[in-house]
């Protein structure tokens, strides 16, 4: 029953006091979440179920509180979606409207009646009580309660305090988007137009977000105010056209901006209204530490060079071949990147995909090895022998890492096809090893 609720409460801007509307306020926060509902004029979203998508609960409550701040709401945030719009109503300041610093019959005890619906309706009769605050309509005797007054109000109170389970009609994403605002004074400059038209720019971005949609093509339509002269016409509009996709405000502000510094409007403008005009799928991608230099046909080198600038040469090793005809020393993790050599393996059958750190010894029935059954040896034998010159770099164990080896193929019915040896030590003694598995 619990969750993480965000509520949006529109209000208006010192720059745009015509505060944006419920509606338009949830095709955008759709972008987020597909929980989301119109409340009593307002915005509910439940955002817990996608914080993993977003790079965690702060991450996206960051990306929300932004957004929410561009288009004239604050954000509230509680345990479930009626308390999260009682704090964005009544709490006076962002610390207040944080759900989750104290437990919720706390934050919610303190509120006035008005601060949910269902227990406002009822606001002069629980005055005459001595009703004031939620805390207090939660003292009386419950069984009071559901007699004198309908079963609305016990269902709201339960339902903000977490007791009884939120139902909501959840909001449908419109399949074209337009939306309008209503300017706070007469724009007599088209550039001037930028600031309003921003506005809307957000919220379609949130719609094409929410659609997994990038715009090629928007319009921008201003009226004139009805105090223009009779043949300045009753309005204009442009049509902003981008080369790929895209959702980005930014950019779409960048272009809107050049645009509208060729224009000359006729008449003030009073209104404007913007459109979707072309859309089409965009092909969204991981994210990622590497950059794009790869994919744009970069090499290697280039990317790990960048990921050391950022990272620093510490934090990355990169593997290189030396030649090495013992599989254990065939390659090496350098925090420098290397020049490429090219280096030829000396083993004719297939090098395993994973090489055990240490290789495990195997159990022997009738002279064949044991892997969870019975190994059928399928290639070889490879012989590897030598690495006399090669010595341990501890000191106190400074013994010949010599290797006499024949690899085989080999397959386990449960295991798939594996990379075994069979090693040949003094007195003609042999041993069964495993060392590699293939993906």
């Amino acid at each position: 029953m619990l969750g993480h609720w965000a509520a949006f409460q529109p209000v208006p801007l010192p720059a745009c006091p015509c505060p944006i509307d419920a509606p338009s306020l949830g095709v955008w926060a759709l972008q987020f979440t597909p929980r989301v509902a119109l409340l009593q004029g307002s915005v509910v979203a439940e955002m817990g179920g996608s914080a993993r998508l977003f790079g965690g609960l702060d991450e996206l409550q960051g990306l929300v509180e932004a957004g929410a701040a561009d288009l004239g709401a604050c954000v509230a945030w509680a345990p479930t979606g009626s308390a999260a719009l009682a704090l964005a109503r009544h709490a006076a300041d962002a610390p207040g409207r944080d759900g989750f610093r104290r437990p919720l019959a706390q934050l919610l005890d303190p509120l006035p009646l008005e601060a949910i619906a269902a227990v406002s309706t009822h606001e002069a009769t629980l005055a005459r009580v001595g009703c004031r605050t939620l805390g207090d309509v939660r003292k009386l005797p419950r069984g009071g309660l559901s007699r004198r007054f309908d079963k609305t109000l016990l269902a709201a109170l339960d339902q903000a305090y977490g007791l009884r389970p939120e139902v909501y009609e959840w909001l449908t994403l419109p399949e074209t988007f337009s939306a309008r605002l209503e300017l706070m004074s007469r724009v007599e400059t088209a550039p001037a137009l930028l600031f309003g038209a921003r506005r809307l720019l957000v919220q379609m971005a949130g719609w094409l977000s929410a659609r997994r949609l990038g715009a090629t093509a928007f319009t921008l339509r201003w009226c004139h105010d009805v105090m223009r002269a009779k043949d300045a016409g009753t309005g204009g509009e442009m049509t902003v056209r981008t080369a790929q996709p895209t959702q980005n405000v930014e950019h779409f502000a960048r272009l809107l901006a050049e645009h509208l510094a060729k224009v000359k409007l006729a008449a003030p403008a009073g209104d404007l209204e913007l459109m979707a005009t072309e859309v089409m799928p965009i092909i969204e991608e991981s994210r990622s530490l590497i950059p794009e230099t790869l994919r744009k046909g970069g090499t290697t080198d280039l990317a790990l060079e960048r990921i050391q600038a950022r990272l620093g040469n510490e934090c990355v090793r990169r593997p290189a071949l030396s030649p090495d005809h013992r599989l254990e020393w065939m390659q090496c993790w350098a925090h420098e990147p290397l020049k490429r050599k090219t280096v030829e393996s000396p083993y004719e059958l297939p090098l395993p995909t994973w090489v055990l750190d240490e290789p495990l010894l195997l159990i022997e029935r009738d002279n064949r090895p044991y892997y969870q059954g019975p190994l059928q040896l399928l290639l070889g034998p490879d012989r590897v022998e030598g690495g006399w010159w090669h010595r341990s770099s501890e000191e106190a164990d400074a013994r010949p890492l010599n290797v006499q080896r024949d690899y085989w193929l080999a397959l386990s019915q449960h295991a798939g096809v594996l990379w075994v040896f069979q090693q040949r030590l003094a007195r003609d003694q042999t041993a069964w090893f495993l060392h590699g598995h293939f993906a």
